[in-house]
This record gives C-alpha cells, sequence and structure tokens, in this order.
C-alpha cells in the first residue's frame, strides 16, 4: 500500500462525516490580486492585463527574486544534536540524506530556491511531505501554489486540497482534504488572512507595470527613428489624397530600419518633428524610481540589483549585513523551525540549520579576518578554521591557542591571594662593615674531621 492509499484510507472516515470545509479566500479576491483594475474586455490583447507573469518580466523584480533565492539556497543545511548545551553538526540516518536530496529531481540548493521563490511570487510554499512504510518522511515536493487551496473546518482545524501534479507523485483527481500535518506552509506576511502569506508583488506591481511601460514606450521610440512623430507641411492647400500619399510614402522611407535615409521636400514641402525630447519626461528618473521601489519592497539594497550606485568598498560589509538583517535573515529563520517542526526534530533533540559562513564564501578576505579574530580568542581551533578554507587539519591544530602571557582567573586570584602578591618587597642588603660570621665549605669540612676524631 503506497503513502496516498493509505493516506485516503486513514481519512475516509473524516470524509464520511461530509464536514464542510470553507476556503480562506471567502470572495476577498485575494487570488486575483494581479488583475488590472481597469481590466475591461479586449484588455488582453490591448496588452493592458496586469499579471504575474508580466510584473516578473520587470528586470528588477526578476533581479530581486533571483537574487535572494540564490542567496538563500547556496546556504548549507546542516543537522545539528545538542551536546552538553552546546550545538554540534551530527548525521542520522532518517535525516541526514533527506536534507541532502530532499526529492527525486533536486537537489538541496534547487529545493530550497524553489521554496523561496514560491513565496516571494505567490506569497505561500506548498511543501507535500512523502512518508514510507515506517512513517518517516523520506521526501519532500514544492507544490505549484495555483494547484493548492487552504481549507478550515468547523472546529478550526486546518486542510489542503491538491490538485494533480505528476512532478510531485500527486495522482489524478483531487483530494477531499490532506490534514495539515501533512503539508508544510510556509507563509510571507499575512495581511489579510493567517492561512494567506501575501507576495511582495501586492505593493510592487504598480511601480513594475509603470517601469514596464516606460521599457515599451522607449522600445518604440527608438524603432521608430527616435522620432514618434512630425509633421509635414506645404506652403499651399493640398487634397486629402495627396496628404495621404504623401504620409503613407514618408512612413515607408523613412520610419522604422529605414532611419537616416535623405529626405527630399519638394515643392515646399517642410517636416518638422513634434515628439518630446527623452530628457523633459525625464525617462531614466522614472525608470530608476520604480526600480527602487521594488527593491524596497522585497527589502534589498538598490545597488545589489544595479538600481543605484555602487557604495564605497568600506561600506559594503555594513551594506551585506543590512541586507542579511533586513531580508535574509527571516526566510533562514522561517525554513529552519518549519522544518523542524514538520519533520518532528524538536522531539528528537535534533535542529537543523544553515550553515552562514556560507555567505562569506566569495568574500575570503572576510573571512580570513573573522576566523582570524575567532583564532585568537581562543574561540576556535586552527583546524576549524583551515577546513574553512578547504585545507587538511594539521598537527596540533585541534585545540584552540592562546597566547603564554594570558592567565586563567583562577591563577590570578591565587596570586592576588599572597601577603605580596606584586613582589614589592626588597631583601636588606648586609652590612659591608660587619663580619660575616657563615662558614665556608672549608671551615665546614674542617669542622667534621675534629668531631669525628675526638669521638672515635
Amino acid at each position: 500500500m503506497n503513502f496516498f492509499s493509505r493516506l485516503r484510507k486513514t481519512f475516509s472516515g473524516w470524509v464520511a462525516k461530509q464536514v464542510t470545509l470553507s476556503g480562506v479566500d471567502s470572495g476577498r479576491g485575494w487570488t486575483t490580486l494581479f488583475r488590472s483594475s481597469d481590466s475591461t474586455t479586449g484588455s488582453w490583447q490591448q496588452d493592458a492585463e496586469l499579471n504575474q507573469d508580466t510584473i516578473t518580466a520587470f528586470a528588477p523584480v526578476y533581479s530581486c527574486v533571483t537574487l535572494i533565492a540564490s542567496d538563500v539556497g547556496k546556504v548549507c543545511l546542516r543537522l545539528m544534536t545538542e551536546d552538553d548545551r552546546v550545538w554540534v553538526e551530527t548525521t542520522s540516518p532518517a535525516f541526514s540524506p533527506l536534507l541532502r536530496k530532499p526529492n527525486h529531481y533536486q537537489t538541496r540548493q534547487q529545493f530550497i530556491e524553489s521554496w523561496v521563490i514560491s513565496k516571494l511570487l505567490h506569497g505561500n510554499t506548498y511543501t507535500l511531505k512523502f512518508r514510507d512504510a515506517r512513517n518517516v518522511v523520506v521526501s519532500l515536493y514544492v507544490l505549484d501554489p495555483s494547484r493548492v487551496t487552504p481549507l478550515v473546518a468547523p472546529d478550526g482545524s486546518v486542510f489542503y486540497q491538491l490538485q494533480q501534479d505528476d512532478l510531485s507523485r500527486l495522482p489524478g483527481g483531487t483530494y477531499p482534504a490532506v490534514p495539515a500535518s501533512e503539508i508544510i506552509h510556509d507563509r510571507a506576511e499575512c495581511l489579510f488572512h493567517p492561512l494567506v502569506g501575501i507576495s511582495p508583488l501586492f505593493a510592487a506591481h504598480l511601480a513594475a507595470s509603470q517601469g514596464l511601460r516606460i521599457q515599451k514606450n522607449s522600445e518604440r521610440f527608438f524603432k521608430n527613428m527616435s522620432s514618434p512623430g512630425g509633421m509635414l507641411t506645404a506652403p499651399a492647400t493640398i487634397s486629402d489624397e495627396t496628404a495621404k500619399r504623401l504620409k503613407t510614402e514618408f512612413e515607408a522611407n523613412f520610419s522604422g530600419d529605414k532611419m537616416g535615409r535623405l529626405f527630399v521636400g519638394g515643392d515646399g514641402l517642410a517636416y518638422s518633428p513634434m515628439a518630446i525630447p527623452a530628457d523633459k519626461a525625464q525617462l531614466v528618473e522614472q525608470l530608476k524610481l520604480s526600480a527602487e521601489q521594488v527593491a524596497s519592497t522585497f527589502h534589498v539594497p538598490a545597488f545589489m540589483i544595479g538600481a543605484g550606485a555602487t557604495p564605497s568598498y568600506d561600506n559594503v560589509q555594513a551594506l551585506n549585513q543590512q541586507y542579511y538583517g533586513q531580508c535574509l535573515q527571516k526566510l533562514f529563520n522561517a525554513i529552519e523551525d518549519l522544518l523542524d517542526d514538520g519533520l518532528g526534530l524538536s522531539y528528537l533533540k535534533y535542529r537543523v540549520e544553515f550553515d552562514l559562513d556560507d555567505l562569506l564564501r566569495m568574500d575570503s578576505k572576510t573571512l580570513a579576518e573573522t576566523e582570524a579574530i575567532k583564532g585568537k580568542g581562543a574561540i576556535t581551533s586552527p583546524n576549524e578554521s583551515r577546513r574553512k578554507f578547504g585545507l587538511k587539519p594539521v598537527a596540533g591544530g585541534e585545540s584552540p591557542m592562546a597566547q603564554q602571557q594570558n592567565y586563567s582567573l583562577a591563577a590570578l586570584a591565587k596570586r592576588d591571594a599572597q601577603a605580596d602578591p606584586f613582589a614589592t618587597g626588597k631583601p636588606v642588603a648586609p652590612d659591608n662593615g660587619a663580619q660575616d660570621d657563615t662558614p665556608n665549605e672549608d671551615q665546614t669540612r674542617d669542622v667534621l674531621e675534629y668531631i669525628e676524631k675526638a669521638f672515635a
């Protein structure tokens, strides 16, 4: 009996109760957030519809999503266990293989990236747990958010309705109710409902739409000889037929890829361009503002997506720390907590932890300075630092090092307990005028020989 057959059998009794589940949308329209408010009949043909696909095509949106997802995905996952109140890395035959390869078609990095991309674009990540006969989770699948519907029972229990997904090995049809225990649900900010996360695109879609329209207009502007229009004038009245012919010939011979050809205006004809110069329209400034607004909704520093000037090298470290604190840290913590809870690690004294040192892997200078400070402070051993640079351990490098002049507090306490802890008292020098009565070595030997003869 496979996993889904057991799942159907387990919850067949619950389905038989015919409990009515209510969807969390409740007509609020949260699934149509990207539909343009001014959409009318024929808006798609007019290229006026606003949807998620077109918004994602805006370069700053694409840059923010891929940057965040790749930064989270490149950090390794470690299984940790508690050892004397300290969490250390370990391995487990039940969990380590799952963390290394979550499913049959994704690596760990691809799995984490798809997790984060789903959360950023849709506001929700639904991960299905696939169990074996022992009821142990052996695979994790990030589901298509459009094929998942959260449901709520009258008693407050949460269920999820799943549709067919061949890649995630979901058979055909839909499930009446999959309990929340089989789904890891990562939600972005829940502005309207506790079970519905809202994507940053909710706030960025207007800025992204504006940027896309600016780029489309610019593309048309340069395609049409960098000049969208003009006016042909004649010194006398001309017929409509002649005006139409001149317009057709002018557009056919001097627009598009025929720009730059010589125009000869006979019979007093003159051409006057009517386009508004690009510098007056301030398209560059408007496009930059759109990109900065998109970056702000994703909490990404603008310079990281090319929307601002690159700061001086001295400020990069502080900006990277700001980027981690305001953007990445929440994503890291959410994935760690959800995996701990979803896999039941906390009950087994385990937990999942991202190795944040991987964020500094490309910044070798900062990594070297950090490890040097740890080594001087006896925080890490030399071999621990060498492993982070891909170097083999050396003999004697397993213990943290400290300088010789450093003393423990216990040793200093013993010194301070002495009568003269700092040895400030000086020995009394002998009086040069007084006779030193201390016998020397020859005198001592003569005295011993005399005593031996007297008592022989």
